[in-house]
């Protein structure tokens, strides 16, 4: 990291930092029952919710977005509360949009695909590839769903694997049984069977 770098991000991050101009990306972090997320939220909508430190994501926010990024309570306290809700049972679609910005190709359309499995429901990851036209493509599927960068938004955590195991993800194995648990779902012991369809 550069000299650079690195103070541009502890400006930003500093408490009392007032840019001038609202940023294009407001940066920032909310603290969860599933742990600390960084979030990035620009016009379109949440650019990352992320279990990766605030380096980590600033860096990759800055290296494919370039704009000014900055805090911004007006574009993040909605979002934070809209988590908050979410956690205390009282939300289960999001109103805010998600922007795919930091994803391209192949990852988006996986991801695109985990928008549409609702609430309490899970879907597979063969599920995913037989439905994106690509059967043989599950690991790509996986991966693509263990980097993603808005997690919860685009719910990866809603992907298991069809022998009922809960797969990989992002935040955990542990956090994604509480988000499964949130949802009403009894989270499977690895080997169990899996029976549920998005």
């Amino acid at each position: 990291m550069s000299t650079g770098d690195l103070e541009a991000l502890l400006r930003v991050t500093a408490p009392g930092y007032v840019g001038e101009a609202p940023p294009d990306v407001a940066f920032g972090t909310t603290d969860t029952p599933v742990g600390r997320l960084t979030l990035a939220v620009t016009g379109r909508g949440v650019l990352a919710c992320s279990y990766d430190d605030e380096h980590a994501v600033f860096l990759r926010v800055s290296r494919a977005i370039g704009s000014f990024i900055g805090p911004d309570p007006r574009r993040l306290d909605p979002v934070k509360r809209e988590l908050e809700a979410y956690f205390a049972g009282r939300v289960r679609t999001f109103a805010t949009q998600v922007d795919f910005q930091l994803v391209t190709g192949f990852t988006r359309t996986v991801m695109q695909m985990m928008l549409a499995v609702p609430y309490g429901s899970v879907t597979t990851y063969q599920e995913i590839a037989e439905r994106i036209g690509r059967p043989q493509a599950l690991h790509a599927v996986k991966n693509a769903l263990t980097g993603n960068p808005v997690c919860i938004f685009a719910p990866c955590h809603r992907a298991v694997d069809s022998s009922g195991a809960l797969g990989s993800y992002a935040g955990g194995v542990v956090a994604k049984e509480h988000l499964l648990s949130l949802e009403g779902l009894s989270p499977r012991p690895s080997g169990a069977s899996d029976h549920t369809h998005a």
